[in-house]
């Protein structure tokens, strides 16, 4: 049986960024613009972006997760600037997407997200775009959620809200008995070193994942390479984030980068085996490769 392939990038804040109106300076905003032009135009980079996308795609992975913040400001010359890209990532049906904190900076721009990318939101044979969602792709089950809300300037934190985290428990729960590899894709990481980055009802979603169980999470926003795990009611659960897709390395924070997960079934079991893809000396090469799960 040959391994089903999923590739995950995270975080592309697609540059370049259009030059707003002066109308849209308004809030969050305001500081997000001198952020950018003082120091985030030097390291998000198209081109490393699409350098990025190219390799992933020589790669041929069966399906491609994407975990958020494809905008910067949420201007609204940037959603049809991002739809673009993510239509070269891949079709709807091969791309599975979920919103990042600065795909609604500020209040109604979440809306806009979903109304410009709801087809790579949407759960499988659904006619509008709901989370939690669910697509299945051959041995795996692919669960987004939204984390993402506008905040208060200087916060970057996310939640899911009860009504979501109702919908999410029912969902792992019909999933319990269909032997699918469960990814659950999420903009905010479930632990966060960062109180104004955190994930505010994180505890509520970690008992969910104790009581049902998924196999893999899929996280960005952080911008770095990182392994969490946590409880599940057999075995731990691995948490994987990587690198901002268009960033340059900068102080702590590392060069573009996206990773590979083959995926099969071994006996009663999942083999899992995660590759790293990204760039070291100018170049994509293979920074790591180790089994994930046995």
């Amino acid at each position: 049986m040959t391994a089903f392939t999923l590739a995950h990038l995270s975080d592309p804040h697609v540059p370049p960024m259009p030059e707003p109106a002066w109308r849209e300076l308004l809030g969050q905003r305001v500081l997000g613009y001198i952020n950018w032009k003082r120091n985030r135009h030097l390291y998000h980079r198209r081109d490393m972006l699409d350098v990025l996308v190219s390799d992933m795609q020589t790669q041929a992975p069966d399906h491609i997760a994407v975990t958020g913040d494809l905008v910067n400001l949420a201007l609204a010359a940037e959603f049809p600037r991002a739809r673009r890209w993510i239509e070269v990532v891949g079709k709807p049906d091969q791309v599975s997407l979920v919103p990042g904190n600065h795909d609604a900076y500020v209040q109604g721009a979440l809306e806009k997200f979903v109304e410009t990318f709801g087809d790579y939101m949407r759960s499988d044979g659904a006619t509008a775009p709901t989370f939690p969602y669910l697509r299945i792709r051959e041995p795996v089950a692919l669960i987004g959620v939204s984390s993402s809300v506008a905040t208060a300037p200087f916060m970057a934190t996310g939640w899911l809200g009860d009504a979501q985290l109702e919908a999410l428990d029912r969902l792992l729960a019909s999933l319990a008995d269909t032997h699918l590899f469960r990814v659950l894709l999420i903009h905010h990481p479930l632990r966060s070193e960062k109180w104004m980055k955190r994930l505010t009802d994180s505890d509520a979603l970690q008992v969910l994942l104790k009581r049902h169980g998924v196999e893999l999470i899929l996280q960005g926003h952080d911008h770095i390479h990182s392994t969490m795990w946590f409880e599940g009611p057999q075995r731990r659960i691995p948490a994987i984030g990587v690198p901002a897709a268009s960033s340059l390395a900068h102080g702590h924070k590392p060069a573009a980068a996206y990773n590979l997960f083959a995926i099969e079934r071994d006996g009663e079991r999942w083999r899992c085996e995660q590759t790293v893809r990204g760039f070291g000396d100018g170049n994509m090469v293979h920074e790591l490769k180790r089994m994930l799960l046995v």
